[in-house]
């Protein structure tokens, strides 16, 4: 696929037809000011020569409707140029964003987040400029420039000479600065990528800068961050700046050209008066268009730039897809060409599973592990931490995919289902907390968007949340700022559970999510989700033992491995590291 076509596929029709239609529009606003100083000549060489008003005053009037008519077609085509690029910049945008969201997290790990806000901002506005500049200026001044140099030679073929030095000359300078100045805008743009890292980082994070009283730090480093933005874009631009000047050179050189041999030819009778004024308003034109083919010019290397990058996203290969058709039997017994669509229960089996982010053998986080899980248990995972507990769940809901081995869910490899049910089965509470503005109702429908007023309440009360939800002045309809900032990181635990919980999944995933609130409240939590979840398979990660020393069995991971497996009774008697654990924790 081109390039072009990656930047345009997908836009609607609408879009098309004013992108179609707006070069057309800039085409007859050239043609209109092509005629113009032919109509200039003749009221000249004609009229202002036999001293005719009746004359001079019709042409003039011809001359003013073209200049009428060629105003309304530019304002047409400058707008349709707005329209379209708008349209275009909102498609590609809403393209990379959906392309981001199906991506794996081992695609997101090749991209930094303050990367891919840029190349979805800066980025993409970059190349909506120039799509206006193509629809606009990149039809007009090269049909302008061939128009005004053919009616030039119209005019006087050999003082047209002119336009056949300067050209190839400017062709000439314009390559080499795009040459140097394309790998000098790409490493400007990184350093946008680093610039908005720092200050993400900043706003996502004030409350830590300001109780560390790192204030001074962190403006060094947005200082710093933002001097290498600044000296980026002067090396750049130090390679562009000298289009103008030469440019302007080539213009000025041109026009002083005309005016020492067109006068020439006035004086000694070869060239009438009417005809040289003509003659240096297409020169005019021309180099008009010229300078604005220079000024397109540096904007489309830094566009370039940006395309390229934008072009990474589009061009990443997910490496998560749903899986090639398979046979499948319905619930009714027939048979279909499709994926598995369905989750019938929540048994988990990894069988020698090998894992590692750099795809490589040598080098796994999570080494031939085997466990089986029955559907409908409460199941404990204990380890220190890089013991990549986290990693081993993530398998389950296909977020990374297995090295080597099969993670089977349902019976099935979770590699012959279609990723939505398998993912809408599983419900994972994260190690870290994440809620979005909006109130509480609003964040809790997450789990289930049609859940009912009741079902809220209810599945507050499984998690513990109930109890502070309801103090709050606006209760479920209390606004939650950014990541719910107005609220503790035990309340925010909880009401991610209740999120996690009206989900009603066949598995659910509690990542070390009850670490913020007190063991009392943990122990409620925990013999709720037995209760209130008899049939769904329940996963908690934990660092406490009491947190896990109720499930059906416990899986302990030491260094990507599991060192072992059994009740806390068993895993007492018969594992070295859970036993220290536990000793350690209750001060034997």
């Amino acid at each position: 696929m081109s390039t072009l076509h990656k930047l345009l596929h997908g836009i609607e029709k609408k879009y098309k037809v004013s992108m179609a239609f707006s070069p057309l529009a800039m085409i007859g606003e050239v043609v209109m000011e092509i005629i113009i100083p032919l109509i200039m000549a003749n009221i000249v060489d004609v009229g202002i020569a036999n001293q005719d008003l009746a004359y001079t005053t019709k042409v003039g009037l011809l001359m003013v409707i073209a200049a009428c008519i060629s105003l309304s077609f530019g304002v047409l085509g400058s707008r349709l140029g707005a329209v379209s690029s708008q349209g275009m910049s909102r498609n590609l945008r809403r393209r990379l964003f959906n392309k981001v969201l199906d991506f794996s997290f081992g695609n997101v790990d090749h991209f930094s987040s303050s990367s891919l806000v840029t190349r979805l901002t800066t980025d993409v506005t970059n190349v909506q400029n120039a799509c206006m500049l193509i629809l606009r200026g990149f039809i007009r001044a090269p049909f302008m420039l061939i128009s005004g140099t053919i009616m030039a030679c119209f005019i006087n073929a050999r003082l047209a000479l002119i336009f056949f030095v300067a050209i190839p000359f400017l062709a000439i300078v314009l390559s080499l600065i795009n040459a140097k100045a394309f790998p000098l805008f790409k490493v400007m743009l990184k350093k946008y990528d680093g610039l908005n890292n720092v200050v993400q980082e900043n706003l996502t994070a004030i409350r830590v800068v300001k109780s560390f009283v790192r204030g001074k730090h962190e403006i060094e480093k947005f200082e710093k961050a933002a001097d290498g933005v600044r000296e980026s874009q002067l090396r750049a631009e130090k390679r562009i700046i000298i289009t103008i000047p030469v440019l302007q050179m080539t213009v000025y050189a041109c026009t002083i050209a005309v005016l020492w041999f067109g006068g020439n030819m006035t004086i000694t009778g070869k060239m009438k008066t009417g005809e040289l004024i003509s003659f240096l308003t297409y020169i005019a034109q021309v180099l008009m268009s010229l300078m604005m083919l220079g000024m397109m010019f540096v904007q489309l290397v830094l566009t370039r730039a940006s395309v390229s990058r934008i072009c990474e996203v589009l061009d990443e290969d997910i490496d998560i897809k749903n899986p090639a058709p398979v046979d499948v039997v319905k619930e009714d017994g027939t048979n279909a060409k499709g994926y598995f669509d369905k989750v019938t229960n929540g048994s988990i089996e990894f069988r020698h599973v090998s894992f590692s982010y750099e795809k490589n053998a040598e080098n796994c986080v999570l080494e031939d592990i085997n466990l089986k899980i029955e559907s409908g248990q409460m199941v404990g995972i204990l380890g220190g931490t890089g013991s990549s507990k986290s990693t081993l769940v993530q398998l389950i809901p296909r977020l990374y995919d297995v090295l080597s081995g099969q993670v089977i869910v349902g019976g099935i490899d979770v590699r012959k289902y279609n990723l939505v049910p398998l993912r809408d089965s599983v419900a994972m509470v994260l190690q870290k907390n994440v809620l979005f503005s909006g109130t509480i109702a609003d964040n809790l429908r997450w789990g289930n968007e049609n859940a009912s007023d009741e079902e809220l309440v209810k599945a507050c009360i499984a998690s513990d949340a109930q109890e502070f939800v309801s103090t709050l002045p606006d209760g479920y309809n209390t606004e939650l700022g950014q990541g719910g900032v107005n609220l503790s990181g035990g309340q925010k635990q909880r009401l991610c559970i209740a999120r996690a919980l009206l989900k009603n999944p066949k598995i659910l995933i509690m990542d070390d999510s009850t670490s913020a609130v007190d063991t009392a409240t943990d122990s409620r939590i925990r013999a709720a989700l037995r209760n209130s979840l008899p049939d769904t398979t329940k996963i908690i990660i934990a660092q406490r033992i009491s947190s896990v020393q109720d499930a059906d069995v416990i899986f302990v991971l030491d260094d990507g491995k599991i060192s072992g497996f059994g009740t806390h009774e068993e895993l007492l008697k018969n594992n070295a590291i859970y036993r220290e654990v536990y000793e350690s924790q209750n001060n034997k």
